[in-house]
């Protein structure tokens, strides 16, 4: 291996931390690699040319009082594929929250499990003084790598090869002052449009835009919500955007004492399926069961109808703690198999307003990745993540056949965990699944980590290669294939 150490931080957490998001798979790395000749165990395929991205929660300081998974400041892990070589690089993402920390020494903000008025600084968020940590997801449009945080923040810019930062997006200055952009932001590869939205505790609750393959805003509107939410995610067709209104949210009587407590009403899901450049009056509103979503799979038009896949959650069922060691009870509406997440359908009727829902599998996953080249269509397969119960740490593959139901699955041997897995399509591929799933692991047996490539046809067979990384990295989620 032929690695180059470019940085290396000075943290402030404790020697003998014990948080359980800090430490084991989580915990964070410190110092900054270039890799130009990887280990390769087995022969990279050399139709898999592209880069894969990862973004994670990397806390480089505490936050102030109790810590949250989420609280931790953004790192980029960048491993691209070229003709059968490849290289990797890793690097913090330089956010302005981060920077002042390092400058004072020490943690300036509290974190989601906090009242926001326990923040020394005033910050980001929608709901305010928080740390912009830009540490949720990373998509690559018009060129670059666009790093987001979930609860609303800026766009940080980065070259997605060399991760060399690039600055804040320029185009988020035409949006409302204050509010920032949300994560899962989504890339249309047909025609190079990035849809974004973004929340607040501030009427309208919530608002809608486009920005072009050149990186320009040319779409802005508002989406009036009846208070405030906490949308995770949006959707999007050919020719419309999805958004949503759903009942996890925060609670109206805890928000007016400057309280965040998260909340299921008993209320019904909805849904706004909107033009991708129409208006406010173009909205068109839809009611189903009461459920919750965190991740959206895919969504097509078929005839009349919208067609919405996603992770459907019931959170008044309750959440499990039984068993669980009192340091990990905080965090078990992380656990899919706690929320029972599982693979859903909704089909909205444009023209008679009818909806009509259902699982499209029982069994527990989440995190689904598709083919990028037919995002907004329709589609038959999907890779997701399977979850260690009680933690929120991937311990498997589930390839998912959205039309017969059938599943493959791939299980990490104990100790080894993975990352959200996008499909790699190959280039002259004949089929929906001709190509590669892509995870970085975490191996706590050997202390390692490899970027492991599998077959999409055939994840059962586990890895068809692997390659090494200079250093065993902290476990994370969201991720982005970009072909070359």
């Amino acid at each position: 291996m032929k690695s180059k150490l470019v940085n290396e931080e000075r943290g402030t957490l404790a020697l003998d931390d014990e948080h359980p998001y800090r430490t084991g798979a989580w915990q964070p790395n410190m110092q900054e690699y270039d890799v130009t000749e990887p280990e390769v165990i087995g022969e990279i395929p050399a139709d898999l040319n592209g880069i894969y991205l990862r973004n994670t929660e990397n806390p480089v300081h505490d936050s102030l009082g109790r810590y949250h998974p989420f609280d931790g400041d953004g790192m980029l892990h960048s491993i691209c594929f070229d003709n059968g070589r490849c290289e990797y690089r890793n690097r913090f993402i330089r956010t302005d929250g981060l920077a002042a920390e390092n400058t004072a020494g020490k943690p300036l903000w509290a974190g989601l499990r906090e009242r926001p008025d326990m923040s020394l600084r005033d910050g980001w968020g929608a709901r305010t003084k928080l740390k912009d940590s830009s540490s949720t997801d990373v998509v690559v449009h018009g060129g670059v790598a666009a790093t987001s945080f979930y609860q609303c923040g800026d766009i940080y810019e980065l070259n997605p090869r060399t991760l060399e930062p690039i600055g804040k997006a320029k185009w988020t200055e035409g949006v409302t002052p204050g509010w920032g952009i949300s994560a899962h932001t989504k890339v249309d590869e047909a025609t190079g449009e990035m849809l974004f939205f973004n929340y607040s505790t501030q009427a309208p609750y919530m608002h809608y835009g486009v920005v072009n393959k050149a990186r320009e805003l040319v779409h802005y509107i508002p989406i009036e919500l009846p208070g405030p939410r906490l949308p995770h995610d949006m959707a999007f067709t050919t020719n419309y955007a999805i958004l949503n209104d759903l009942p996890l949210f925060w609670d109206a009587e805890a928000l007016k004492n400057g309280a965040y407590a998260v909340r299921f009403h008993r209320l019904p899901s909805r849904f706004a399926i909107v033009p991708r450049l129409g208006q406010p009056e173009d909205i068109v509103w839809f009611e189903a069961e009461p459920a919750y979503v965190l991740h959206w799979i895919n969504a097509y038009e078929l005839g009349d109808e919208i067609i919405l896949d996603g992770y459907k959650q019931d959170p008044s069922k309750g959440i499990t703690t039984e068993g669980l060691p009192d340091g990990l009870k905080p965090f078990t509406i992380l656990d899919i198999n706690a929320i029972g997440a599982h693979a859903y359908r909704w089909r909205f009727n444009m023209k008679t307003g009818t909806v009509i829902e259902g699982p499209l599998e029982a069994a527990l996953s989440e995190f689904g990745m598709i083919n990028p080249v037919i995002a907004g269509k329709p589609y038959q397969y999907s890779w997701a993540m399977t979850t260690k119960p009680g933690w929120y740490l991937f311990d498997g593959l589930v390839r998912l056949d959205a039309t017969t139901g059938q599943r493959q699955q791939y299980k990490f041997p104990e100790g080894v965990y993975g990352s959200e897995s996008p499909m790699a399509p190959s280039p002259a591929g004949e089929s929906e699944d001709d190509g590669y799933v892509l995870t970085f692991t975490t191996d706590m047996n050997t202390n390692s980590s490899h970027c492991q490539i599998f077959d999409a046809r055939d994840i059962g067979t586990g890895p068809i290669a692997k390659v090494a990384l200079p250093q065993k990295i902290c476990v994370g989620t969201h991720s982005y294939w970009a072909g070359s």
